[in-house]
């Protein structure tokens, strides 16, 4: 199947975006752990969900391709999530749960996350 530029698509996890937020949601949910006890079940839980919903939403939304409408419908929101971990990400620098470092680092990733994402709901078809 073709939809993204000249890129053959045969599975969601073809999808460089899918990739990206996959290994970036591993990648938080493992930094989240170490974040105060009480925290694990509060913002700590809240960012693991936000990041692993994005990859969840695009699988889902490819699994519905045959509606270009309703794969944009998931894809819009993996866009939301993906926001949404960027404001969860700066409550844990201003908590002190990250440092500056950290945040510029993840929050730059999520950026490039939301380019692809909007890039992908422009141009499939």
């Amino acid at each position: 199947m073709r939809g993204f530029g000249s890129q053959m698509i045969k599975s969601y996890e073809d999808l460089e975006v899918y990739q990206r937020a996959y290994d970036n949601s591993l990648k938080i949910h493992k930094l989240s752990l170490s974040f105060p006890q009480f925290e694990q079940f509060e913002l700590g839980s809240q960012l693991r969900r936000a990041t692993k919903s994005i990859p969840l939403n695009i699988a889902e939304g490819y699994g519905k391709k045959a509606s270009p409408a309703e794969f944009k419908r998931f894809l819009t929101m993996a866009l939301g999530s993906n926001d949404e971990v960027r404001v969860q990400l700066r409550y844990c620098r201003d908590l002190g749960y990250l440092n500056d470092e950290q945040y510029v680092h993840h929050d730059k990733e999520y950026v490039e996350t939301g380019k692809m994402l909007m890039k992908l709901l422009n141009t499939w078809h």
